[in-house]
């Protein structure tokens, strides 16, 4: 296994913009980072299961990813759009901090489902799967072991977003009219990139 051109692929993959980083800055600026954290293991819980389906049915899925691509598409960009009008058109946070909408783009179920129609993570597994690991390594454990090594990588780089956007929450708050219009606007621009 080429070992550099893997890792650099992961990394580069994982800590570029997209819907799980976004999501993540976006939850943790509103909420704080201990209120996202269930959606942090939500993505992780996600990525790993979707980085289990690519290795097990790699071969299968390789060979219908152009079939399967306009109807991952379709379904990606729908609901990152959905996700999108939901963040530029949330209410402001309460002075006391308090918001009851946070059960529902907040939630492990939320992070968990996004991964299922993020185009981007299943590409990403399809090829990091197909290229750099099913060449060498086919046996349960190695499979397993990779698995769980790329939704490790998908949790850091998610929760380097978190990070980001709970150290700036003040600032974002200030401005989180502007910011949420932004994020939404990033999701979109993510949904449209799909289609091209």
């Amino acid at each position: 296994m080429a070992l550099a051109p893997f890792l650099i692929y992961v990394i580069v993959n994982t800590f570029t913009p997209g819907p799980n980083n976004i999501m993540a800055m976006s939850n943790a600026s509103r909420y704080g980072m201990k209120k996202s954290i269930r959606f942090l293991f939500g993505v992780a819980t996600g990525f790993l299961l979707l980085m289990l389906l690519c290795c097990y049915f790699n071969l299968l899925l390789y060979s219908f990813v152009p079939k399967m691509k306009f109807v991952m598409n379709i379904l990606g960009s729908l609901y990152m759009t959905y996700l999108a009008f939901k963040i530029m058109k949330s209410k402001p946070r309460r002075s006391d901090g308090d918001n009851h909408d946070h059960g529902k783009l907040n939630s492990f179920l939320s992070g968990m489902l996004l991964q299922f129609v993020n185009f981007k993570v299943i590409l990403y597994g399809i090829t990091a799967i197909s290229t750099f690991i099913m060449p060498f390594y086919k046996s349960n454990i190695s499979l397993l072991l990779f698995s769980m090594f790329l939704a490790f990588v998908g949790l850091v780089a998610t929760s380097c977003w978190a990070v980001f956007g709970a150290l700036f929450q003040k600032f974002l708050a200030a401005h989180e009219k502007k910011f949420n219009i932004f994020m939404g606007l990033l999701l979109i621009y993510s949904a449209i990139t799909m289609h091209l």
